[in-house]
């Protein structure tokens, strides 16, 4: 892998970690069950998502 594809995948990851934090901010603070299931769902997907950028390295 080269180091410019490196970077490319560095920066994936903090852009995932970046909305994995604000969607578990905004399930914490949100008080309508619904749209507090979306946020977590959110996050999960995230998660998914920087794992899969993670195994790349």
């Amino acid at each position: 892998m080269s180091p410019k594809e490196l970077l490319y995948i560095e920066d994936a990851l903090g852009h995932t970690q970046f909305l994995m934090v604000q969607c578990r901010t905004a399930a914490s603070q949100l008080s309508d069950p619904a749209l507090q299931q979306q946020a977590q769902q959110l996050l999960d997907d995230n998660r998914k998502l920087f794992d899969a950028f993670y195994k790349l390295v």
